[in-house]
């Protein structure tokens, strides 16, 4: 029974988040689910059950993914293409650090390339949370405000159930004005098998969402490392960086496959083995299992389905802005900023990546011509030439790696 209520704690503070992306992003959030159960299985087996974490939908290809949709006509099966080639692109990453290191790969991926990067993820899904508020801007911002609250001042467990509380205090708020639709409810049935889909691939929206691994590669590291620095172990070298990269990688492929957003290894579960004091990877097995049922409940689905535009904008306004904050904070505490050729990269990436994305939602497209019709712009450009611009600017940093 401890072990029960352990599990459904750790289901309880991925849900939240991991629901949030494939609403925002047009995937099946049941799908979503089961993807997060399924990959985090994936993700065990491949690290041989050491490492006690929980794989949900990854914030950080919000963006590529709506840029996809909106290229493809709204055709989500092209976005899924992008997620399974960038999914494979983890996985000759974890075959590259096997071979060469962490340490010469790391140094590809700088705070100031990196945390620029999470910063413009985060700047450029703030004005699609705006605009699901203005629907209804008391209810988005109420929702707002608990979330921030309870951010805040909530305490223990409290704090983790945040999104959940203020979605679900936004919803009933939305239900009692008469703002909810509930058809989505009332015609699903008690078990529904989700909806699982087959991807399409092209190169257009492969273009944009690929390069978004540059972000979520360090962004993995950070979590590797946060979660071996709760549970008192370095998973780095046991069961090692790229086992667990490849773990992550496999568990994206499969989701892209079958209709899933990317996933990640979530910082929700790891706050949860700190405030338990319980670090048992089979935990966190028990969860996955628990989520894969749960996918199947159409009721479930049918009540996400049915939540308000404007209640999801406003817990969205709070995360992406948090995305930005992560971004930022990863800037300070490594200090980057102080340097002129840092502050350079930095700059560029920020300008480059809000600057064009602005300009091709006013119909003016900026980036590199690849085809015709294929242009690279937006995120991938500010990744590409960060990484370049990177290079160049503290090319001494790069000489230990001939």
């Amino acid at each position: 029974m401890k072990n029960f209520i352990l599990s459904i704690q750790h289901l309880l503070a991925m849900f939240g988040a991991t629901v949030l992306v494939p609403i925002l992003t047009g995937f099946d959030p049941s799908v979503a689910i089961f993807c997060a159960g399924l990959g985090t299985l994936i993700f065990h087996l491949c690290t041989k059950g050491k490492v006690p974490v929980f794989l949900g939908s990854s914030f950080a290809f919000i963006p590529v993914v709506i840029s996809a949709n909106q290229i493809s006509n709204g055709d989500k099966a092209f976005a899924q293409g992008g997620i399974i080639v960038a999914g494979l692109i983890y996985v000759l990453l974890s075959f590259v650090i096997k071979f060469i290191g962490i340490d010469k790969i790391k140094k590809y991926f700088p705070p100031q390339v990196t945390g620029a990067m999470i910063a413009v993820i985060g700047l450029n899904l703030i004005p699609s949370a705006l605009n699901m508020a203005v629907e209804n801007v008391v209810i988005a911002l109420i929702t707002l405000v608990t979330s921030i609250l309870i951010n805040v001042f909530g305490k223990g467990f409290l704090k983790q159930l945040g999104i959940l509380i203020a979605v679900g205090f936004g919803y009933l708020l939305s239900l009692i004005s008469g703002g909810v639709d509930i058809s989505s409810i009332t015609n699903a049935s008690l078990f529904q098998i989700p909806n699982f889909t087959l991807p399409k691939f092209s190169l257009e929206a492969t273009i944009i969402i690929a390069p978004i691994v540059i972000a979520v590669f360090m962004e993995h590291v950070g979590d590797m490392t946060t979660n071996g620095t709760v549970v008192g172990k370095n998973f780095i070298e046991d069961p090692g960086l790229n086992k667990t990269l490849l773990g992550d990688g496999l568990a994206t492929v499969v989701s892209g496959f079958i209709g899933g957003p990317a996933n990640t290894t979530y910082g929700e579960n790891t706050a949860v083995l700190a405030i338990t004091k319980n670090y048992n990877p089979s935990l966190l097995r028990y969860t996955a299992i628990y989520a894969i049922l749960l996918s199947f409940i159409g009721v479930f689905g049918g009540f996400l389905q049915s939540i308000p535009s404007a209640v999801m904008g406003g817990i969205s306004i709070m995360l992406f802005s948090m995305i930005s904050y992560i971004g930022i904070r990863t800037i300070r505490d490594s200090k980057s900023f102080k340097s002129i050729k840092n502050l350079i990269v930095i700059i560029a990436i920020i300008l480059i990546g809000i600057g064009t994305s602005y300009l091709s939602n006013k119909g003016i497209s900026i980036g590199i011509p690849i085809t015709p019709n294929v242009s690279i712009t937006g995120l991938s450009l500010a990744a590409i030439v960060g990484l370049i611009l990177n290079r160049i600017l503290n090319h001494k940093e790069f000489k230990s790696l001939k």
